[in-house]
């Protein structure tokens, strides 16, 4: 076949067998366009050059195609699972393309003698009890707050929970029964443990039937001061049901998910349910999705999805599918049975209902966001006479009089924020302070790369600094053969206050001026914030973990093993500064002479 000579599938469509497998369709350069599974080859990569009411995007792709290659599986549970590692590995342009979270959060609690409860990300383990997977982090921590309200459970590390003299604050504000100094006895507090254990399962009931019984007691006991305690964890208890819990009739594990469009836009809704209690929802939206039938966006995301990551025994959807190999996946993934079910009734229909009007929703909010955007980008393009302007990248300096430089750069395209592309860069090797070296160092390490061919090319670059800053990223970008991207330095102005902000362009005397009101300043504002916002974030990082290992340094006679004993043992540096020599001389390697010498350093 030469260059231009179009695709003849025959001889490969006359050998593929009628077996289950995964099928890639490639263009002339080799690239992957699309990944799919079958149960039966032949039949399924027959289908693309037979049928003629394919869809727009289905025509455009088998215009494309150049070649294909197969693997045959020996089952469909088999192809689905390489289809979706394939899919996740190459992101073929035809597929429709979910964002991999790799990890929910969980609530844990320890198997300690007296258990902590935490925010976990991870595989759950079989020291610890974890509850979840929430939806998202805010879900989580807010549980742990209001449990935390109800039952007064500890939630700091080792290092200091084994090192406490005296209550901490936590204590202070009735967050914490101090278990850390015996102020709770080890039966009371297993028996908040429980109780918190059992309202993480779902079963409020059962606690506040607990509860109350235990206060009964106390009060015919004459422990008046126990009953109290009581009574006011049964009511933090139904403040907690009221604020955060929807109970359900009974204690299902459960996701319910839901997709729904608008105007060609696609969204998947999310809603978890443990022990019966809806934890909350997430949204996605997914790539390359425009013109797919709902069915096949869910579908999509079910493999995508719950492939490799923990799934509840039951999963309801709104769209009838077939899924006998991915329940059967699933099910040999999970290790108990996995139902996806569509035909469901009262409560359960409810749940669906629910999740289809949040996905609405989601795509209606989306949708105002989008329309916002649209203007911004449109009226900035206007501004700076771009003919395009997709993607903007901005840089920010951010240090300490010249100690712990770190410069960011952070991503818009496509109307949004895209933090996943977001990256930082610690300056080294030059004098601390000159912004202008640590601005080219960061230019030139961003884009090595495009010049070598790699990453994306942005459309605009705002450098968030004056016209020193922005003739530093000139000189770079000239000496990379990448002059043609435009450039812009975003000054603060002489009063430095928001909406005053001055437009520095190369070859361009008078700085441009924009109105307070003004779409196009927004977005610059936007982006240069959240530049701002992540190099700060990354300076204090960087400036503690320097300033914490420093300070110990000083002292002569503290070598590295000492150091690193010092903050185990207190937890860190701000634990060794608050001990006194007596404690300090409990670690390992710490004299007397050593303890005193180190206690004087430290707090003089």
């Amino acid at each position: 076949m030469t260059a231009d000579a179009p695709f003849d599938p025959k001889p490969i469509l006359a050998h593929l067998p009628l077996l289950p497998g995964v099928y890639r369709m490639l263009d002339a350069n080799g690239q992957v366009l699309y990944v799919g599974k079958a149960n039966q080859l032949k039949k399924r990569v027959s289908s693309y050059f037979q049928k003629t009411n394919n869809s727009p995007r289905i025509r455009l792709m088998v215009s494309h195609i150049a070649n294909i290659e197969v693997t045959v599986t020996r089952s469909e549970a088999e192809a689905l699972l390489l289809e979706n590692n394939l899919i996740k590995s190459l992101k073929p342009r035809y597929n429709i393309l979910f964002r991999d979270d790799k990890t929910y959060p969980y609530i844990v609690l320890s198997g300690h003698e007296f258990p902590r409860i935490a925010y976990y990300r991870g595989t759950p383990d079989r020291q610890n009890q974890h509850f979840g997977p929430y939806p998202n982090a805010t879900a989580a921590k807010e549980s742990i707050a209001l449990l935390q309200k109800v039952f007064r459970i500890r939630t700091c590390e080792d290092s200091v929970f084994n090192n406490r003299a005296r209550p901490c604050l936590l204590h202070q504000i009735q967050r914490c029964t101090a278990p850390c100094v015996g102020l709770i006895s080890e039966a009371d507090y297993a028996a908040d443990i429980r109780n918190a254990s059992l309202l993480l399962l779902g079963k409020q009931g059962e606690v506040e039937a607990q509860l109350r019984e235990r206060m009964e007691r106390a009060a015919e006991a004459l422990e008046f001061e126990q009953a109290a305690a009581l009574r006011d964890q049964l009511q933090a208890l139904r403040a907690v049901q009221q604020k955060q819990f929807v109970e359900s009739s009974g204690s299902t594990d459960a996701d319910i998910v839901a997709v729904a469009t608008l105007d060609g836009a696609t969204c998947v809704a999310l809603a978890m349910v443990r022990g019966g209690r809806h934890l909350g929802d997430k949204h996605f939206f997914p790539q390359n999705a425009d013109g797919q039938v709902p069915d096949e966006v869910l579908e999509a995301f079910l493999a995508q999805h719950y492939l490799e990551r923990s799934v509840p025994p039951l999963v309801l959807v709104n769209v009838a599918l077939e899924t006998a190999a991915l329940e059967e996946l699933l099910g040999e993934q999970s290790g108990h049975k996995v139902a996806i079910r569509h035909q469901v009734n009262g409560e359960r229909r409810q749940w669906l209902e629910m999740a289809e009007k949040n996905a609405q929703l989601a795509l209606q909010q989306q949708a105002g966001l989008q329309a916002g955007q649209q203007a911004r980008v449109g009226a900035l393009r206007e501004v700076l006479g771009l003919e395009q302007l997709a993607r903007i990248e901005c840089f920010d300096i951010s240090h300490t009089m010249g100690e712990a430089t770190v410069a960011s750069c952070v991503v818009y395209d496509n109307l949004a924020m895209r933090n996943n592309e977001y990256r930082r860069y610690s300056i080294t090797g030059i004098t601390p302070g000159d912004d202008y070296a640590a601005m080219r160092q960061a230019v030139t390490r961003r884009y090595q790369k495009l010049q070598a061919g790699e990453g994306k090319r942005p459309d605009l670059i705002l450098i968030d600094g004056g016209a020193g800053q922005l003739s530093m990223a000139v000189e770079v970008m000239a000496e990379l053969g990448l002059s043609d991207i435009a450039l812009v330095g975003v000054a603060k102005g002489v009063e430095r206050k928001a909406g005053l902000e001055q437009l520095i362009r190369p070859d361009v005397a008078e700085p441009l001026h924009l109105p307070p009101d003004s779409p196009a300043l927004h977005l610059i504002q936007q982006v240069r914030d959240e530049a701002h916002r992540f190099a700060i974030g990354g300076h204090r990082a960087k400036r503690a973990k320097v300033r914490m290992a420093s300070k110990l340094e000083e002292i002569e006679g503290v070598g590295e093993k000492r150091r690193r004993n010092l903050l185990a043992r207190f937890g860190g540096l701000r634990g060794v500064e608050q001990a006194s020599v007596e404690e300090l001389m409990q670690v390992e390697g710490i004299s007397l002479a050593l303890a005193i010498k180190i206690h004087g350093c430290l707090t003089s």
